[in-house]
């Protein structure tokens, strides 16, 4: 369960949050501190469960054949298959719009080779490799799992955002949202706690208020 002090911040986000005709994402914007991230050892890269869920669509791609390709197509997005690989290899500009759309890839490990070859200039820099899918793995679970993910990610950056909801979930599961994203930094982090400057929880186009 989350801090009531942390509950208490996404209330006010959104309250605060004029109505709009969209619904909207709600963001958490970590801001950080005392760390040296010019070392790429020291940068924030990771996936995180949401235990209630992102309040959003996340599209899923899953790069497989044959057994694999037939379970994962009532589950992803969509399912490519090698020769649909080897065409994006050649259109690099479908291949840009894929990866822009896309939250996160799968693909069997006999396959990541190749998506190293004709996609890893496109979904390295974008940090959206895909997680590998051994003979053995459950690829319908590893989408719904991925369906309740986040990625967090600094970069080189002090200050980096993330998604947390939306505007129409209650502010309790924002919370333990936020409190499960703060627990793995804290864990993360060289001096963990002490690595966080501030923290602000917002609604698309509302005000930031600040999380104790």
């Amino acid at each position: 369960m989350a801090d009531q002090e942390i509950e208490n911040a996404v209330s006010r986000a959104l309250e605060d949050s004029p109505p709009r005709n969209f619904r909207e994402t709600v963001d958490l914007a970590i801001n950080l501190r005392d760390i040296d991230l010019d070392d790429p050892s020291n940068r924030v890269d990771q996936d995180v469960v949401l235990p209630s869920g992102t309040g959003q669509e996340t599209q899923i791609v899953v790069f497989a054949e044959g057994e694999t390709a037939l379970r994962a197509e009532d589950a992803a997005e969509e399912v490519l298959s090698s020769d649909d690989l080897a065409d994006l290899g050649d259109n690099d500009n479908e291949a840009k719009d894929l990866a822009d759309d896309t939250d996160f890839f799968l693909a069997e490990e006999s396959l990541m080779q190749d998506i190293g070859r004709y996609l890893g200039t496109v979904l390295g820099p974008r940090g959206k490799m895909p997680d590998p899918i051994a003979p053995d793995d459950d690829v319908v679970e590893m989408v719904e799992r991925l369906k309740n993910s986040v990625t967090i990610r600094s970069g080189d950056r002090r200050t980096f955002h993330t998604r947390v909801g939306a505007e129409d979930m209650d502010a309790e599961d924002i919370g333990d949202n936020i409190d499960v994203i703060l627990r793995r930094l804290h864990a993360d982090l060289e001096k963990g706690p002490l690595n966080i400057d501030t923290i602000y929880v917002k609604t698309t186009m509302g005000p930031a208020v600040e999380v104790a």
